[in-house]
């Protein structure tokens, strides 16, 4: 009797690797993850300052993990990067790999896992993000209370354009990894990091809204203009 041959589609084999590669992302380096898990941020430094370039490769990889199941406090990681490779450069290297995670989640979610985690979601917050777009993208980026895995996976399974969630994550994570980013540097104080947080998110999205409703008020008059 033949064996039935099974092939795998492409769709099965970019989850095979991926697994295999996450599994022996994590097989290489257990002691470092449970150290992260700990939240100790100076032995995570002893192991990743002997090799910058490395350090680099592992913490974009812990950024991507953190957009994809939000393992990892999200300021662990950028207090990480900030001692590691100092204020202005561990800044960039959180909010940069954050951007390409971001699209990475956001594309695997559309093409590869959609049809495998759509039923475990409200079809209301979905449908949320297809109305909102932009809008919901980047106020979800500024919230501390939304996981940033979340917004990837809704945006993956809505009907939004990448373009739109590429530049409300961009603009969003931008403004919050800042705010974030002066914690471990010590330029906020701890009685004041809340609530500072909080004003700078409440007055980011006034501005939106603001900018937002200057732009429609001069669209109509432009059109006005040109059709005399």
């Amino acid at each position: 009797m033949k064996k039935k041959k099974v092939n795998l589609s492409q769709k099965q084999w970019i989850l095979v690797g991926g697994f295999l590669f996450l599994l022996f992302f994590f097989l290489f380096n257990q002691d470092l993850i449970n150290i992260l898990l700990k939240g100790d941020v100076d032995k995570a430094k002893e192991f990743l300052d002997k090799n910058i370039g490395y350090a680099l490769f592992f913490m974009g990889l812990v950024m991507l993990i953190q957009n994809s199941f939000t393992v990892f406090p999200l300021i662990l990681v950028i207090t990480i990067n900030i001692t590691l490779f100092g204020f202005i450069n561990g800044f960039l290297w959180s909010w940069f790999t954050s951007v390409i995670a971001s699209i990475i989640v956001f594309y695997g979610v559309r093409y590869i896992f959609q049809s495998m985690i759509i039923h475990k979601f409200n079809t209301k917050v979905i449908e949320k993000v297809d109305v909102n777009g932009f809008a919901y993208v980047f106020q979800a980026r500024l919230f501390p209370f939304v996981p940033t895995s979340l917004v990837n996976i809704l945006g993956g399974l809505s009907t939004l354009r990448i373009f739109p969630f590429t530049i409300a994550t961009t603009v969003g994570n931008f403004i919050y990894f800042f705010v974030l980013a002066l914690i471990p540097a010590g330029i906020l104080s701890a009685d004041l990091d809340e609530y500072l947080i909080l004003g700078i998110i409440f007055v980011s999205i006034a501005l939106y809204y603001v900018f937002k409703h200057i732009k429609h008020k001069r669209k109509p008059l432009a059109e006005s203009e040109n059709s005399e």
